[in-house]
């Protein structure tokens, strides 16, 4: 994923309401599950913009996404639980734009695929 240019207002509020007050790796991933939890309303529709080795969404591919996936499978990537094909899953949130979601949605999915494009991690 190419890096996109900074944006300190993005920056700011990742710092600020994200991962704030987070001493390493395992406090950075609990301050996003948080703060995608709060902003994010489920379900949604999304698309896959992407392919990804750990997940068989192909791009293009619309899914219902239900929630995040248990807190514990965000240790090192935000997954979110889809219903594909029958079947719940998790798969990466940075694979896919929402569709037709509301502001919060919207600016969180973005801020997550902001953080993950700057090659941040936890």
């Amino acid at each position: 994923m190419p890096k996109l240019k900074r944006d300190q207002v993005r920056e700011d509020r990742i710092h600020n309401e994200a991962i704030v007050d987070a001493y390493g790796p395992e406090e950075q991933a609990l301050g996003w599950y948080y703060y995608l939890e709060n902003k994010i309303r489920f379900p949604f529709q999304a698309e896959c913009r992407r392919t990804n080795a750990v997940s068989p969404l192909l791009k293009g591919e619309r899914v219902e996404v239900r929630r995040l996936a248990p807190e514990d499978a965000c240790t090192a990537d935000m997954l979110v639980q889809i219903h594909w094909h029958g079947r719940k899953m998790a798969v990466p949130l940075s694979q896919l734009i929402g569709i037709e979601v509301d502001e919060s949605t919207a600016e969180a999915i973005a801020d997550w695929h902001y953080w993950v494009a700057q090659g941040y991690c936890f």
